[in-house]
C-alpha cells in the first residue's frame, strides 16, 4: 500500500508561500487508484514528489519501505512513471521504443524473454501492427499508447501515470481503463492514475483520492462513496446532477458553474 504522510512543497521558497501541496496525508488502496481534483490542485506534483522528480517535505512509504529516504537509482526499480508529456526519439521504430522500457532488466544483449514482453503487451494495446512504424510517424493517440507501453513493461510494483489518456479516442480510453483494471486485480501492480474525466474514474477505479484548489485531501475512498454532487461543487465549483447506471455506476452530469460568468 503507498502512504503519503504529511507531505508538502512549493516551487517558491517558503518564505513566499504558496505551497501547491499542504501537509498531505493519504493512504491509497491496493489496486487502481485515481486522483481527482481542479486545475492547479497538485495532482501532477504530487505523483512528481511520489517518483521523487520533486523533493518534498513530509514521507512517502509503500509498504514496508519508505520511498522519500531511498536513493533515486533504487526508487525506479519499483516504479515507472510516466508523465503527461513524454519526449521520444522520433526515428527510433515503435519496437525499440517500448523495449527501453526493459532497461532495467536488459543486458548486454535482447533476449527472447524481452521481445517476447514488449509484443505481448503492443498486442494487448492493439498497436503491434505499428511495430515496424518509427514513433515519428504516429498520430499523438498512437505515440501515447506506445508511451504507455513503454511504461508498462517494465513490469514494476507500482505505477504512476498522469493523464495517461489525452489524445485517445472514446474506445481505446476504454480499453485501457478495462486493461488498467484487470491489470492491476489479483495481485497484480497498484497504479495511481491523474485524471480529469471523473466518470471514467467512477466506472474503473477501485479507489478515488480528490485534491481541492489548496492540495489539501478533500475525500478519499469507494468512487460511490467519494462522488457527490456536494464534492462537485465544494471541490469543482459546479451543479452538477448525479445519477446511477444499471451497474450502480455515478454518472455525473454538469449542469453550469457556481461561479458568475466573466
Amino acid at each position: 500500500m503507498l502512504e503519503v504522510e504529511n507531505l508538502c512543497f512549493s516551487y517558491r521558497s517558503p518564505k513566499a508561500g504558496g505551497k501547491v501541496l499542504d501537509g498531505l496525508s493519504v493512504a491509497f488502496g491496493p489496486g487502481f487508484n485515481v486522483v481527482l481534483g481542479p486545475n492547479g490542485a497538485g495532482k501532477s506534483t504530487l505523483l512528481k514528489c511520489i517518483f521523487g522528480l520533486l523533493k518534498a517535505q513530509g514521507q512517502v512509504r509503500y509498504g514496508d519501505l519508505v520511498l522519500s529516504q531511498m536513493p533515486f537509482s533504487q526508487r525506479v526499480q519499483l516504479l515507472s512513471y510516466l508523465p503527461q508529456i513524454e519526449a521520444q526519439p522520433e526515428n527510433l521504430r515503435v519496437l525499440e521504443t517500448v523495449l527501453l522500457g526493459r532497461l532495467p532488466e536488459l543486458g548486454h544483449t535482447v533476449e527472447d524473454e524481452d521481445l517476447d514482453i514488449v509484443m505481448e503487451m503492443l498486442q494487448r494495446l492493439h498497436i503491434d501492427g505499428l511495430a515496424l512504424r518509427k514513433t515519428g510517424e504516429l498520430s499523438g493517440g498512437q505515440q501515447k499508447l506506445v508511451h504507455i507501453a513503454q511504461t508498462l513493461v517494465r513490469r514494476p510494483k507500482l505505477i504512476l501515470m498522469d493523464e495517461p489518456f489525452g489524445s485517445l479516442d472514446l474506445q481505446k480510453q476504454l480499453e485501457l481503463c478495462q486493461m488498467m483494471k484487470e491489470l492491476t486485480g489479483n495481485g497484480g501492480p497498484d497504479l495511481v492514475a491523474v485524471l480529469h474525466d471523473i466518470n471514467l474514474a467512477a466506472r474503473y477505479a477501485a479507489h478515488i483520492a480528490v485534491l481541492d484548489e489548496k492540495g489539501r485531501l478533500y475525500s478519499f475512498g469507494a468512487p460511490r462513496e467519494i462522488i457527490t454532487e456536494q464534492m462537485l461543487r465544494d471541490v469543482y465549483g459546479v451543479r452538477a446532477h448525479l445519477s446511477y447506471d444499471g451497474e450502480n455506476v455515478p454518472v455525473v452530469s454538469p449542469v453550469a458553474s457556481i461561479r458568475a460568468a466573466i
